[in-house]
Formats: structure tokens, C-alpha cells, sequence
């Protein structure tokens, strides 16, 4: 049977019946009054969701649909018959919409719900309702009104309570053969399945969900690449969507990580409400010797996201129990411990190894300036002793003088020092910029000269 989720119908509702205009004619009894009868309802049109059914494909071939009139009235106070309503059987999931407007009518998800499209018209009263006491013979009826027409959309998304996702030829149809009774066209070639599939889940302690096989999804299918997207509107129901990973695929740019971020991209074009719900990730054909490979960076990429993976193999049954454990604690409980992991311990502490290289290279380079000025601070004093020996004889002020100077002319040759020492990390630019701070000490030297000479011609 051919799969249909989305067809354009016209529904038209029956007519109502008009009155009939009428009067009593019988032999011996005159002036007979009116017996018009009413005419009868028209049909409406009613939509019934029926569990039976999987596809729209019968109004496919069939989009016009009215229901019949209701009859008119008749004398002898004969009423019109009125007209049966049409029902229409959709599967449950169907959307109706209005097709100008595009506004949701009703969404028929429960089974047995019932929904009136179009009203049926009103028959017409007869004369003989409008004959009073004033008014014996009246020669007039009321005609029955029209009834509805609309131009209708019907969309079906699927009634499943979680979803499978994946790029063609993942194993999606062999994962959902193993674990329902489905039976799926299963293949070694992309694009086996055309259209969805669905089978029932029978899990623990007499649970049962219901799982959704959709069609692959390549990249760019939101722009109409591949099958397109409007298959994940099958799945905008489900509570929790398993991205089904080939870790065996080869081709330009078939990577699991990329496959992954693809699923995602494309499910936010979308839907970004479904991209929203909770994902079990499960790398598929662990068999494969590649896909073991593969396997490892595969979880870490995701472990620095904080996302767990789950490895299975759907031709071995590997790891499958697992899966379905943490879908079914989601699905029944709304817990989703089981679905994320804690980052791995170098990415919590990739911070503090970079604060300590810091301290680490700061602290080497204060040792190194303070190794430099070492020998500077012990040679002040030995300047200053030097200097006091060969002002001993002079005046006490000129030594008062002169203390200040040296002191005025070191300092901030020292504070340069330390300043251009803090901007560059090498140590022997410091150096090269004390020769200079000497040459003061040195120009002081012919200073001191003549008070020697003074000295000595007083002696």
C-alpha cells in the first residue's frame, strides 16, 4: 500500500429540503387548510479517526466528498426526509487545515474522535406553520439553507512515542526489526526506506511504546537535497529521538562527528521545539573493525559536551539492552541522567595548568631581576664608603652637599632599572643600561680633586 501523509480535499455539505406549499383538497369538505410539509436536513460531513488506518492514499484519488441533500416537503403534512451524514475515516495523527488560511482546524489524535467539517443545511418549513388565525391560507413556504463548503488540508503525523534518526543506510530499519515486530524493507543501498514505518515496543513489566522509522536525512535536506525534510513531521510527536550514528560510513566527509552536528543542524531548521527534545545518541555497527576505531575520539567529542554515547551493534544485538533502558527511563520517568556525562577532568582543569604556567614564568623572572640587582645593592655601599674615605677631609658642608647628590642621581637610576626590567624578560638588557648610571659616579671624581690640592697647601 502506497503511503500518503498529505492531501487537498473539498467537503460540501448537503442542502436542507424546502417547504412545500400545499392545501387539503378531499371531496365533501371545503375550504381545506394548508398541509405543506417541512423539507428535510441536508448531511454533514464528518471526520472519524479510525486506528485501522495508516495512509490518506484513498483521498488521494478521491478529493471531493459532498453528502447529500435533505428532500423537500410535501403535502398531506408530509415532512421531507432528511439526509444521512458522510463520514469520512482518516488515520489517527491527522491534522485538518484549513487550506486558504492555513490555520489548524482540529488535530484528531485520540481514536474514535469525532469532528464535524461541514454543517448540513436547515430544511424549510412548509405553510401550513405559518397559517394563523388571521392568515388561514397561506400560499408560501420557507426554502432549506445551503449547507458548508470548505477546501481542506490533512496532514497525518504519525502517533509514535519516540523516533529514529539518521543519515541512509545508519541500520535504522534493522534497529527497529529487532527490537518490534516491523518488518521493514531492509537493504545495502541509502534510501531504503521511502516511508515511515512504525512498530510496537514491547519492553519490562508489561510496557509498550511505540517507535517511528523515518527516512534518512542527508545534509541540505531542508533545502529539498535527498527526500527533504517533511518527513519529520512523523516524529514532532515523539518524546525522545535516537540519533542513530553509522560509525562504519565511508565517503568525502562522512565523519560520526559530522554526521551527528548535520542531524542537528537539520532538525533546528526544522523544528527548533524538536530539536529541543531529549536525544539518545547511539553509535551503530560496532562490528565493523573501522567503526571500532572510530569509536574512541567519537565519545570523547561528545563527552566535552557532555553528551553519552552509547555503542550497539543492531546486527549483533551488542549494547541494545542498554539503549533501550535509558530511552524507557526517559519515556516513562522524564529522567534524563542516564543521557549526559561529566566532562572529562583535563577540561575542568585546563584552566589552573594555565594559571600555573603563569605564577611559574612570573616567579622565574622576579628571581632573575632580583639575581641582577643583588650585585648593584652590595656595591652601593662599598661607593659610599669609598666616597666617605675621600671626603674625610674636606668640609662638612661640602660632604652634606654631596650626600644628597649621590643619593638624587642612584635612585632613580635603580627605579629605571627595575621599571624596564618588569616590561622585558631578558636578563641582561637590565645590565647593559647600568654602565650608564655609573658615569655620574664617575664625573664626580675631578670634583673631589680640589679639595685634596687644598688640603694639602694648608698642610
Amino acid at each position: 500500500m502506497k503511503f500518503v501523509d498529505e492531501v487537498r480535499i473539498f467537503v460540501k455539505a448537503g442542502d436542507g429540503g424546502n417547504g412545500c406549499v400545499s392545501f387539503r383538497r378531499e371531496k365533501f369538505i371545503e375550504r381545506g387548510g394548508p398541509n405543506g410539509g417541512d423539507g428535510g436536513n441536508g448531511g454533514s460531513v464528518i471526520f472519524v479517526a479510525d486506528p485501522q488506518l495508516t495512509t490518506l492514499l484513498d483521498y488521494r484519488y478521491q478529493q471531493h466528498h459532498r453528502a447529500k441533500s435533505g428532500e423537500h416537503g410535501m403535502g398531506n403534512d408530509c415532512n421531507g426526509r432528511a439526509a444521512e451524514d458522510m463520514i469520512l475515516r482518516v488515520p489517527v495523527g491527522t491534522l485538518v487545515k484549513d487550506h486558504a488560511t492555513e490555520e489548524l482546524l482540529v488535530d484528531l489524535s485520540q481514536p474514535g474522535q469525532v469532528w464535524e467539517a461541514a454543517k448540513g443545511g436547515r430544511g424549510g418549513l412548509g405553510n401550513m406553520n405559518f397559517a394563523t388565525s388571521t392568515r388561514q391560507t397561506p400560499r408560501f413556504a420557507q426554502d432549506g439553507t445551503k449547507g458548508e463548503e470548505h477546501t481542506l488540508r490533512l496532514e497525518l503525523k504519525l502517533l509514535a512515542d519516540v523516533g529514529l534518526l539518521g543519515f541512509p543506510n545508519a541500520g535504522k530499519s534493522t534497529f527497529i526489526s529487532r527490537v518490534s515486530r516491523a518488518r521493514p524493507k531492509i537493504a545495502d543501498y541509502p534510501f531504503t526506506t521511502l516511508v515511515p514505518n512504525l512498530g510496537m515496543v514491547q519492553y519490562k513489566d508489561d510496557l509498550s511504546f511505540v517507535m517511528a522509522d523515518i527516512p534518512g536525512i542527508i545534509e541540505g535536506a531542508s533545502e529539498g537535497v535527498g527526500l527533504g525534510h517533511q518527513f519529520l513531521r512523523h516524529v514532532e510527536r515523539c518524546k525522545v529521538l535516537i540519533h542513530l550514528i553509522d560509525m562504519g560510513a565511508e565517503g568525502e566527509g562522512r565523519e560520526p562527528l559530522h554526521d551527528f552536528d548535520v542531524l542537528n543542524g537539520e532538525l533546528e531548521k526544522y523544528s527548533e521545539e524538536l530539536s529541543g527534545r531529549p536525544q539518545v545518541v547511539a553509535a551503530n555497527k560496532q562490528d565493523l573493525p573501522d567503526a571500532q576505531e572510530r569509536l574512541g575520539p567519537f565519545t570523547e567529542a561528545l563527552r566535552e559536551r557532555g553528551i553519552r554515547v552509547f555503542p550497539v551493534s543492531c546486527a549483533t544485538g551488542e549494547g541494545m539492552q542498554a539503549l533501550m533502558d535509558a530511552v524507557a527511563e526517559v519515556l516513562f520517568t522524564g529522567r534524563t541522567d542516564k543521557l549526559h556525562v561529566e566532562a572529562p577532568p583535563r577540561a575542568k582543569g585546563a584552566k589552573k595548568s594555565v594559571a600555573s604556567v603563569a605564577k611559574a614564568t612570573i616567579a622565574a623572572v622576579r628571581e632573575a631581576f632580583s639575581g641582577d640587582e643583588s650585585p648593584s645593592k652590595k656595591k652601593a655601599p662599598a661607593k659610599k664608603s669609598a666616597a666617605k674615605s675621600a671626603k674625610a677631609p674636606a668640609k662638612k658642608s661640602a660632604n652634606a652637599k654631596k650626600k644628597p647628590a649621590t643619593k638624587s642621581v642612584k635612585a632613580p637610576a635603580s627605579k629605571s632599572v627595575k621599571k624596564s626590567a618588569a616590561k622585558k624578560a631578558p636578563a641582561k638588557k637590565p645590565i647593559a643600561k647600568k654602565a650608564p648610571a655609573k658615569k655620574p659616579a664617575a664625573k664626580k671624581a675631578p670634583a673631589k680633586k680640589p679639595a685634596a690640592k687644598k688640603s694639602g697647601g694648608r698642610r
